[in-house]
Order: C-alpha cells, then structure tokens, then sequence
C-alpha cells in the first residue's frame, strides 16, 4: 500500500471528477491522502474533502504567497480548524522566495510562519513545509532564513521532537537535506524525480536514507513521466515510488513499505478517525 503525503484536491482541476479522481487512487493502491490547505478557504475545503471520505486527511494553514489573506481574524479561524479530528498537520506553510520578490512580503511571510509553529506546537500536528528559492536555486536566502526560524522552534519543541514535519517536494541540495534531517524532518519527493533530465535529484534521492523519505503527488502539479503534459493525481504517485526503488536498487514493494511507515510514524494517522 502506498501513500500521498500531499495533494491539493479541492482545486477547480478535480471539479466534477474527484469522486473518479479518489477511485482511481483506491485501485492504485493508494491508501491514505493528505490534502493541505493553503488559505482559511482551502482549509476549510480540505477539511470537508477528510470528512466526506474517509481515506481522506486534511491539513490547515496559510502558503506563503497566500498571506495577502491573512489576519488575525481568518488566523483564529485556521486554529479552531486545527483541532478538527481529521486534520492532522499545520500547512502548507513555509517560505517563498520565487513568486515573492519583495523585501517587505518576505518580511511578512517570515512573521506569519511563527504562528503557525506555534499552533502546531499547541495542537500536537505536525506541519507540512514549502521553501522555494528565488530562480529555483538549490539553497540560498529562503533555506538560511527558514532554518534559522525552524532550529530555535525546534529545539523548544517536547512531544513533536521526533517527528516535528516534512519539507515537502523538497528541491534543495544534500547539505539542507542533512540540516533537515538533523532535526528529525521528512524529506518530500514528488513527480520532478522521474524527470528524463533531473538527474540532480535522482542523485539527492540516491544519498537520502529511505527511512527518511516521504512520497507525494503535489496533484494537480508536477506530474510524473509518463504523463506530463496532464494534470496530476494521487493515483500517479506508485510512478514516484518506482523512480525511487530504482534509484535504490530495491523494489516498489519495499519502497512503498518503507515509506508508508514513515507517513504513520509522521502523521499517526490511526490516532484520527
């Protein structure tokens, strides 16, 4: 059995078809998904995406190129809907170098990530991770700036300790993976490591302990080979654990086992019905 560590299924890509879309990854082997909101409204969208199906989890917060949106108000909305059984992460929050160009809205992103550590602190929910480097770089302002809010969170951390989040559809290099992993982070891979010329990745994944490593969709986007071009959806995500296996040398079995047992030690799934 195999998970997806995120998907965005309430956008107007799965309209009329998500049903079908659910389906498909139930006859995939898919057997859990979590779907992270990205506003109070997306929020509140996933939220009633894991109570309507019941192989469906549901993560709260503000993406960091949504905080235009966000206020006191909406924020105190977002921790009542923290507390929902189902959800069970903060995010997806984070840091957004590429899309933000701003000195003051880089400001502003790094100030409203600190409430949302806080809540996951509070609520006991791990929290789901997006950092994206100006020009897509390996590292530079986004990676120092988000490390230096996440090692003094961190370190003041008691119960989430061992399993404070994932940095998902991670894109940095082998030295952020390590301090990452270093603090008992995940590392997210999603669709860009069956890419024919991504061989940077394939190289990261290679050096990355399986034990450490998350599989996930980001549907509708980064779509896997072979079907780029489409627009994505969790039943893709066996493609993911295959480049993986590959890259490994092992099996998808082993792959798909591994990394299922990394998502329930992360997100203790069984915890919420």
């Amino acid at each position: 059995m195999l998970t997806d560590t995120h998907c965005h299924l309430y956008l107007e890509q799965f309209a009329g078809d998500i049903d079908d879309v659910i389906q498909r990854a139930i006859d995939a082997g898919i057997e859990k998904m979590l779907v992270p909101g990205m506003d109070l409204e997306t929020s509140y969208e996933a939220v009633r995406l894991a109570e309507t199906y019941p192989n469906i989890f549901a993560a709260v917060g503000y993406h960091p190129t949504d905080m235009q949106k966000f206020n006191t108000k909406s924020f105190d909305e977002i921790c009542r809907l923290a507390e929902h059984p189902k959800v069970i992460a903060i995010g997806e929050i984070g840091l957004d170098y590429y899309w933000v160009k701003e000195t003051e809205k880089r400001m502003e992103q790094r100030q409203n990530l600190l409430p949302h550590l806080e809540l996951s602190n509070k609520v006991n929910k791990t929290i789901l991770l997006h950092l994206r480097e100006e020009n897509d770089a390996e590292t530079g302002n986004a990676t120092t700036d988000l490390f230096d809010i996440l090692e003094p969170w961190h370190e003041k951390l008691t119960a989430l300790k061992s399993r404070p989040g994932v940095f998902h559809s991670f894109n940095g290099n082998l030295e952020s993976a390590k301090r990452a992993m270093g603090m008992n982070f995940f590392i997210g891979i999603a669709g860009p490591v069956t890419y024919r010329k991504n061989e940077t990745q394939r190289e990261l994944v290679r050096q990355l302990p399986l034990d450490r490593i998350l599989i996930e969709t980001d549907s509708p986007f980064q779509t896997p080979v072979p079907h780029r071009g489409k627009h994505n959806e969790p039943a893709n995500v066996g493609l993911i654990a295959d480049k993986i296996a590959e890259v490994h040398r092992t099996s998808r079995e082993a792959v798909a086992s591994i990394t299922t047992a990394n998502a329930n030690r992360l997100f203790r799934w069984e915890a919420h019905p």
